[in-house]
Order: C-alpha cells, then structure tokens, then sequence
C-alpha cells in the first residue's frame, strides 16, 4: 500500500511538471515551425510584449481552436499534455489524500 501511495504521489509531481513544461514546448515549436504565427502572440499593437503578456497570450492559444488547425502533430500533443496532465495529477494527489485518510 505504501508503495502505490508514493507512487501516486511521484506521478502527481510528475504530471504538474509536464503541465508546467508543455506550454514552453509547444512555444519552442510555434517559434521553430511557425514563426509567423509566434509573431502574432509576441508582438500588441505597441510592439514587442513583455513576458508576463506574452505568457498571458500564449494561454489563450492553448485554449484556442485555432492551435489544431496548425495541423502539427507534436504541437497538438504538447496541447494535450497541457490540457490534461494538470487534471490526472490532481487526481493521482486525490486518490493519495484518501488513500492517507483511509489509514489514519
């Protein structure tokens, strides 16, 4: 039993990392395979954005429809893995906290 409740611990970590790491890839690649359509989420009509606006610009390209139609396979998976590895590793924290309950 221990064993499975560090290990849903371990993959709780691990997939908030994976959550935290996706949107940083899935810009690496937009500025590697479509840097015209980076240039829209880096640059407001006042010039080059700050990092705090780009990063709140490049969230709503995560949510948006408009990121699949890029057509790229590993941008789309890098979206997939933002959009679901936040939710698995609260759930993987969630079936730890009861298991823990259950103990004590």
């Amino acid at each position: 039993m221990l064993a499975i409740y560090l290990g849903l611990l371990t993959a709780g970590v691990a997939l908030f990392v994976l959550s935290y790491v996706a949107p940083f890839r899935v810009a690496a690649l937009m500025r590697q395979r479509h840097p015209q359509h980076w240039q829209v989420v880096t640059e407001g009509t006042d010039g080059k954005l700050g990092a705090l606006r780009t990063w709140m610009r490049m969230q709503y390209v995560l949510r948006s429809p408009a990121l699949p139609l890029l057509d790229d396979r590993d941008i789309n998976r890098w979206r997939g893995i933002w959009r679901y590895s936040q939710w698995l590793g609260w759930l993987c924290w969630l079936a730890a906290l009861a298991m823990r309950l259950r103990w004590g």
